[in-house]
C-alpha cells in the first residue's frame, strides 16, 4: 500500500490490542454457527442408518416382523462395507475441501471462502435429497463433504482473527457448542422421523440442511472480512476500517492504530524470516524450520496436525456415528434412539462449561485433566461390558459413557479447535489451519472406515463389542501424555504474542511466560508506553508509515 496510512504505536503489552465491544462477540456467535454444518452432517447419518425404511431401500430386504429370530434381526442392516462408505465419504470430501479452502481464503479472504463453502454444501445436501440410490446419496455426501471442509477450517481461522484475546477461547468454543447442536437437531429431527415408512424418514433429515447454508452463507454477507487477511494483503486502510467496525473506535484512533501497528510489525518480521517467493513455496513454508527449534513453522504444523488427529484419537466419533447401532448390538437397549439422543443432549449441555474453565484454567491445564477422565471412564465402559451383560451392566455403561463425553465436551472438544486457530503465523496461518482441519477430517474418515469391521463380524470383520472401548481408552492415555509434553498454554495472549511465546519458552513452561515487550516496540517503532488509565497525547504519538516498517526490517 502507498505509504499514507499512518499508525501509532505503543510498547505497552496490554495495549496491543482495542478494547472490545458488544459487536465482536456478536460476529464472532454468529460466525460459530458454522460449527452446526459439522455437527449436523456427522449426526444425522448415526439415526438414518438404523432406519427401517433406509435399510429396506438399500437392502432390499423386508422389514422383519416382531417375533423373528436374532439372527434374521442382526442380518437386517446396512452391510458395514457400505455403512463405512456412506459415513467415511464426507470425511474425505472435507479433507479435501480443508485443504483447498487454505487457498482460497488467502486469496479471496476467509468471509468469501466460507461462503463458497455454503453454496458447495447447499448442492450435495440437493443431490443427497433427490437420491433414492446408493451412488448418487455417496456423491452428495462427498460434494457436501467439500463444503463442510470449506466451513470447518475457514471459520475457525476467521474467529480466530477477529475474537478480542481475553475471550477468545471461549468465543472459538462457542464453534465446538454449535457442533454439538448439530449433533443435538440431527437426533431430534432422527428420532421424530425414524418410524416413517416413506422416503420422508431419510429426506427430511437431508433437506433441512438446506436451512443451515442459508442462514450461514447470507448472514455471513453482512458481516467484515479479517482485519489481518487485509494486512496480508498489504491493504491497512481497509484493515483499519474493519478494526473501526468491530472494535466501535474510530480508524484513526490511537488505540485501532496501536493494534493495527502490532499486527503490520508481525507479519513483516515473520515475512523477513520467512518470505513467501511463490505459490509452491508458500505451502512449503508449513514446513519449514528444523524440529529443535520450538517456534519453527514445522513444528507448529506438526502440534496443529497432531492435536486435530488426538482429538478423533479419543474415539468421540464413535458415539456419534455408530452410536444407535453399538446400543442396538448391546441386546438390552429397547430404544437405541433415545439413548442416542440422552448422549448428544450431555455432549450439549457440558460444552458451555468450556466458555468458562477455557479462559478460567487455560487451553493446557483442561486439555491435560479432560484426557485423564477420558481414560478412567473409558476403560471402566471396557471392564463392566467384558464381565457382565445384565441390564444393571448396561446401565452403568452407558452413565460412565455419558460423563466420558462430559469431559470430552468440556476440554478436547472445544479446546483442540480454539488452539488451531491460534499457533500459527500470519503468513502460513490460513494454511496451518486448513492442514490441522484436514487432519481431523482424515482421522475422522479412518475411524469412519475401520470402525464398522470393528463392531460387526460381517465382511471379515471381527466384533469387538463392549472392547473396543480398551482401544479408545489406550488411545486416551496417549492424548494425556500428548497434552502433558506438547500443548503450550495460550490463555490471554493476542495472535502475535503467541507467536513471540513459541520462541522463548517450551510447552511445559508456558503458562508461566508473560509478554514482556511488542513487535513494533522491537522493531524501533514504538512511543513511550502510555499510562494504563489516560492516552497519551496526540503530540506524543510516533506515526509510522507501511514503508516504514519495510524498511526497518
Amino acid at each position: 500500500m502507498p505509504g499514507g496510512a499512518v499508525m501509532a504505536t505503543t510498547a505497552d503489552t496490554e495495549r496491543v490490542e482495542a478494547p472490545v465491544t458488544w459487536k465482536s462477540y456478536m460476529m464472532c456467535m454468529f460466525a460459530a454457527f458454522g460449527g452446526v454444518f459439522f455437527g449436523y452432517d456427522s449426526g444425522y447419518i448415526n439415526g438414518v442408518l438404523a432406519m427401517n425404511y433406509f435399510v429396506t431401500l438399500y437392502t432390499g430386504l423386508p422389514t422383519p416382523p416382531a417375533d423373528a429370530s436374532a439372527a434374521v434381526k442382526a442380518a437386517y442392516a446396512i452391510p458395514s462395507s457400505h455403512k463405512s462408505l456412506i459415513v467415511s465419504i464426507l470425511s474425505a470430501g472435507t479433507f479435501f475441501g480443508a485443504i483447498i479452502a487454505g487457498d482460497l481464503a488467502d486469496w479471496f479472504g476467509r468471509r468469501t471462502t466460507v461462503i463458497m463453502g455454503c453454496f458447495i454444501y447447499a448442492v450435495g445436501v440437493a443431490l443427497q435429497t433427490a437420491s433414492s440410490s446408493l451412488g448418487l446419496f455417496v456423491a452428495g455426501r462427498l460434494v457436501a463433504g467439500f463444503g463442510v471442509g470449506f466451513v470447518s477450517a475457514i471459520i475457525i481461522l476467521y474467529m480466530s482473527e477477529i475474537a478480542p484475546r481475553k475471550i477468545r477461547g471461549a468465543l472459538v468454543s462457542g464453534y465446538q457448542f454449535c457442533v454439538t447442536i448439530g449433533l443435538l437437531l440431527a437426533s431430534c429431527v432422527d428420532y421424530g422421523t425414524q418410524n416413517r415408512n416413506d422416503s420422508g424418514s431419510y429426506r427430511i433429515p437431508v433437506a433441512i440442511q438446506f436451512l443451515w447454508a442459508i442462514i450461514l452463507g447470507g448472514g455471513l454477507c453482512f458481516l467484515p472480512e479479517s482485519p489481518r487477511y487485509f494486512v496480508k494483503q498489504g491493504q491497512l486502510e481497509r484493515a483499519a476500517h474493519v478494526l473501526e467496525r468491530l472494535r466501535s473506535e474510530k480508524a484513526d484512533s490511537e488505540v485501532v492504530q496501536a493494534e493495527l501497528a502490532e499486527i503490520v510489525a508481525n507479519h513483516e518480521y515473520e515475512m523477513s524470516v520467512i518470505p513467501q517467493a511463490g505459490y509452491f513455496s508458500s505451502w512449503a513454508n508449513c514446513f519449514k524450520g528444523g524440529l529443535g527449534n520450538p517456534a519453527s513453522n514445522l513444528r507448529r504444523t506438526i502440534l496443529g496436525t497432531s492435536l486435530q488427529m488426538m482429538q478423533q484419537w479419543t474415539g468421540i466419533n464413535f458415539i456419534f456415528y455408530f452410536g444407535s447401532t453399538f446400543f442396538k448390538q448391546l441386546g438390552t437397549i429397547q430404544n437405541p434412539f433415545l439413548i442416542s439422543l440422552i448422549t448428544t443432549l450431555v455432549n450439549v449441555c457440558s460444552t458451555p462449561i468450556s466458555f468458562v474453565i477455557i479462559e478460567r484454567f487455560g487451553r493446557r491445564s483442561i486439555m491435560i485433566w479432560g484426557a485423564l477422565g477420558m481414560v478412567v471412564c473409558e476403560f471402566i465402559v471396557a471392564i463392566v461390558g467384558v464381565t457382565d451383560s445384565s441390564h444393571a451392566a448396561t446401565a452403568a455403561m452407558i452413565a460412565f459413557i455419558c460423563i466420558y463425553i462430559f469431559f470430552f465436551a468440556t476440554t478436547w472438544g472445544p479446546g483442540a479447535w480454539v488452539l488451531i486457530g491460534e499457533i500459527f503465523p500470519l503468513p502460513i496461518r490460513s494454511r496451518g489451519v486448513a492442514l490441522s482441519t484436514a487432519s481431523n477430517w482424515l482421522w475422522n474418515c479412518v475411524i469412519a472406515v475401520i470402525t464398522p469391521y470393528m463392531t460387526s463380524s460381517d465382511n471379515g470383520g471381527v466384533d469387538l463389542g463392549p472392547k473396543i472401548f480398551f482401544l479408545w481408552g489406550s488411545l486416551c492415555l496417549l492424548c494425556f501424555l500428548y497434552a502433558y509434553l506438547l500443548i503450550p498454554e495460550t490463555k490471554g495472549l493476542t495472535l502475535e504474542q503467541v507467536d513471540r511465546m513459541f520462541e522463548e519458552t517450551t510447552p511445559r513452561n508456558s503458562a508461566k511466560w508473560v509478554p514482556h515487550s511488542t513487535f513494533a516496540a522491537d522493531m524501533g517503532l514504538d512511543h513511550k508506553p502510555l499510562d494504563n488509565d489516560v492516552m497519551a497525547p496526540a503530540a506524543e504519538r510516533v506515526e509510522i508509515t507501511t514503508k516504514d516498517v519495510q524498511d526497518i526490517v
